[in-house]
């Protein structure tokens, strides 16, 4: 389950890229990310703290547990559970050798992760569905362009150890929720059926045949797939080969029974929920571990002359678990782009996080009055006070132009008459009235006049 999110490259930064200097035996010193990776300003913080803690609050509510597994992971878990023939594999992934000798690699996405830990950590015995929660940046050597970057944030939610097609819904209803707590309203869920690893042999045959017949329409990346994984032509976004991809087989066509019931079983619920839907048959995986249920999120209309910009996506995998040496155990997960998340926040006007401002600001005036500050501030924050300070700045002046561009209610004052003894002077930013007290006092007094503020501006009703 993923979905990646990045911006352009200057060519600046793609030639300084190999971090020498032509024709030095020295390392250069080149003072920005790798390409394809970026930092993340405090500008931005507030709409990704926003997703975050929508995002938690979706963990609680839906009764998930957090987890958290390891960026780097040997390189056989991830060959073995996506599977050779895919870009992610044969492309994209960071593989890298220990100095013990390991084969290790970037984890490229969590779900593969989480089935490691699920096993290595026999949850197999616990109480099912087994529902887990977990985040993190993944990474694929991917062509960074906007909202695509090598190293991206992505969000899971997976279901372990149930195969009613209820909790397939309820993974929407939890996606579904997400989105519009952000403010995206304007989504649309794709979703189709790829049945199970059997019966999809049987409609590999019939597809193959069909693309066979039509190779030389196909671009050169199909051509190849064809060979190694031919579900993907369905899926490529080139012109050409989506004209021939129009008339293929349907993979719904071809499920066997069982799979068409659970199909069916779910898009009656999503009718429940009332959440809408397109099925798309040419809506498949790249991935070997998918069986049935595929979804893929968009966010519409975003990106001007019809396009959709991709938030996420998932589906089940019952034979994942197996495939890596495990029981037998369905499961069903979505992963969220993070990236992608707070780009259509920034877009569509999005709301960010807004911290709680503090009301009080402390002031000080010379050396001995900022080490009682000091104390005075810790003071405050222990009994569930926020305040704003300026310590470094010496100059009572700036001091309180910083508190009254804080909005600041009180503004604390210190000078060296006070830091001797031990008070305080209280100015009510909002009537201007001002008295000192002892600090052993002053935490009493500070909060009656914040209480006689908020009475003041928001009257109590009879």
């Amino acid at each position: 389950m993923m979905s990646v999110a990045s911006k352009k490259e200057s060519p600046r930064k793609k030639d300084l890229e190999g971090g020498k200097k032509a024709g030095s035996s020295k390392e250069s010193l080149v003072v920005q990310t790798l390409r394809g990776m970026r930092d993340i300003l405090p500008d931005e913080q507030p709409y990704w703290e926003r997703v975050r803690r929508l995002l938690s609050s979706a963990c609680q509510e839906f009764a998930f547990h957090r987890i958290d597994t390891p960026i780097a992971e040997y390189a056989h878990l991830f060959t073995r559970s996506i599977g050779t023939g895919t870009d992610i594999i044969d492309k994209e992934i960071y593989l890298f050798e220990t100095r013990g000798g390991d084969r290790a690699a970037l984890r490229p996405e969590l779900t593969a992760s989480l089935a490691r830990a699920y096993i290595e950590h026999g949850m197999q015995v616990l109480p099912k569905p087994i529902k887990l929660f977990s985040t993190g940046p993944v990474y694929r050597y991917d062509r960074p362009q906007e909202g695509r970057y090598r190293e991206h944030w992505q969000a899971n939610f997976d279901i372990f150890g149930e195969e009613d097609s209820i909790l397939d819904a309820q993974i929407f209803q939890i996606a579904s929720r997400i989105l519009s707590q952000l403010g995206l309203k304007d989504i649309e869920f794709q979703v189709n059926s790829i049945g199970t690893p059997e019966g999809r042999k049987e409609y590999r045959k019939i597809l193959v045949r069909y693309l066979e017949s039509q190779k030389h329409k196909l671009c050169q990346n199909c051509k190849d797939r064809l060979v190694k994984n031919p579900l993907r032509v369905l899926d490529c976004k080139e012109d050409k080969c989506f004209q021939v991809t129009v008339n293929a087989p349907k993979s719904a066509e071809y499920l066997d029974p069982e799979s068409k019931a659970h199909f069916k079983s779910l898009l009656e619920y999503l009718d429940e929920l009332a959440i809408p839907y397109v099925v798309n048959p040419r809506l498949v995986r790249g991935l070997d571990y998918y069986t049935k249920t595929v979804f893929e999120i968009y966010s519409v209309g975003t990106l001007g002359e019809g396009k959709k910009a991709s938030l996420g996506g998932g589906g089940r995998y019952d034979g994942l678990i197996k495939s890596l040496g495990g029981e037998n155990t369905p499961a069903i997960g979505f992963g969220l782009g993070m990236d992608r998340l707070v780009l259509e926040m920034i877009r569509l006007g999005g709301k960010p996080y807004r911290e709680l401002r503090p009301k009080v600001f402390l002031a000080q005036l010379g050396d001995l009055a900022k080490r009682k500050s000091l104390r005075v501030f810790s003071e405050l924050q222990k009994n569930d006070v926020l305040v704003a300070e300026s310590f470094g700045r010496g100059n009572l002046k700036s001091q309180l132009r910083s508190a009254n561009k804080a909005n600041a209610e009180v503004t604390l004052i210190i000078g060296q008459k006070e830091a001797l003894d031990g008070t305080v002077i209280l100015k009510d930013m909002v009537t201007g009235a001002q008295e000192t007290v002892r600090q052993d006092k002053l935490v009493c007094a500070l909060k009656k006049i914040l209480k006689s503020n908020a009475q003041s501006h928001h009257p109590v009703k009879s």
